[in-house]
């Protein structure tokens, strides 16, 4: 830990050296696989002509491969994995518990629901038509669980195990839209759901990125309130923090991540659950952070994706299918060892 001071000792800073550090390396490991993203593919492209390509000094089939095809997806696994990893840590941290995220409280869900709403039932299959049933799909969802779950304020475990219940019942709403919709639609729903990159490009990964851009002072805020709310709502209130309307403030901040993420490529799932846990070993932080889980977040989802696009060449698989998978063996890795506690 090294504190810096301002001339005069007017002001401090606290910087915590071990978590800059982890920050700095996953980040660069994200940007590695990033570009190895970039070079790998049916067209091989070198390190040094996809350097070339962003320079703008490269041949016009490796600028349109780079720079058209695959940087868009690049920039998106990277933006949204750090969106949901964020999330992720904002939802653990109101909840006290690791097992406090999107996937399991059931935000990805309602934004499925959303999604079906507009894709089947109403019959628009438009990008951002979908992205907009998704959003009010994944708010309304997380108003009807906050207001399921408060009693005299909201607890951690009550929010967890209303968001379950919820999430039991949107899924089998879901199953029944798919059941009763026509075999083509539903495929292509069905697609959607699992949480894919596959097809996106600069028109709608720019959306996003303004969109992102704009939750960065949220995100500042909820960092600054996130420890002290950490240290218990006696705590706050003496430092003058209402502790409820914190928590509805994060909360309300971690489904708007939630949501541009779903909204962009569908329910990714695990990302959230996962990034913050791994983020607060490396660490070895207390508690969850924004920063660390957000880059954790990016790392996860563009490897996921790079695996998700080559494990199977030339049929890419949708990238949830691939989070899914790595995060089921760690969700059950870490109920075992919360059993253990018991």
């Amino acid at each position: 830990m090294a504190v810096g001071r301002g001339f005069g000792g007017g002001w401090s800073v606290r910087v915590d050296l071990r978590m800059v550090s982890v920050c700095a390396l996953v980040a660069a490991a994200a940007i590695i696989v990033g570009v190895v993203t970039l070079c790998v593919g049916d067209l091989p492209i070198a390190p040094d002509r996809v350097l070339a390509a962003v320079m703008g000094d490269g041949s016009r089939m490796e600028t349109t491969v780079v720079l058209k095809w695959r940087m868009p997806r690049v920039v998106l696994a990277l933006v949204l994995g750090a969106l949901l990893g964020a999330s992720g840590a904002i939802f653990q941290s109101v909840t006290r518990n690791p097992l406090g995220s999107p996937d399991v409280i059931g935000f990805n869900t309602g934004a499925y629901t959303g999604a079906l709403v507009v894709i089947l039932l109403i019959g628009q299959k438009g990008y951002y038509e979908t992205a907009a049933g998704a959003l009010i799909g994944g708010v309304a969802t997380a108003l009807a669980v906050y207001l399921l779950a408060y009693k005299r304020g909201v607890q951690g475990f009550r929010l967890i195990i209303v968001g379950i219940a919820v999430s039991a019942m949107l899924t089998s709403i879901n199953a029944w839209i798919l059941v009763k919709a026509d075999l083509d639609r539903a495929m292509s729903a069905s697609v959607w759901g699992a949480g894919s990159l596959n097809g996106l490009r600069w028109d709608n990964a720019t959306p996003v990125l303004i969109v992102a851009a704009l939750c960065v002072p949220l995100l500042v805020v909820a960092a600054v309130r996130m420890p002290i709310l950490d240290l218990g709502d006696d705590a706050a209130k003496a430092v003058g923090l209402r502790a409820e309307g914190t928590r509805l403030y994060l909360i309300l901040v971690g489904v708007v991540l939630t949501a541009i993420a779903t909204a962009a490529a569908g329910p990714i799932a695990f990302v959230s659950l996962a990034a913050p846990q791994i983020a607060r070993r490396l660490t070895g932080a207390p508690g969850v952070g924004l920063a660390p889980a957000a880059v954790m977040g990016a790392l996860l989802l563009v490897a996921s994706d790079l695996v998700a696009q080559r494990a199977f060449a030339p049929t890419p698989l949708p990238v949830g299918v691939v989070t899914v998978s790595v995060g089921g063996i760690y969700l059950v890795w870490l109920l075992f060892k919360e059993g253990r506690r018991q």
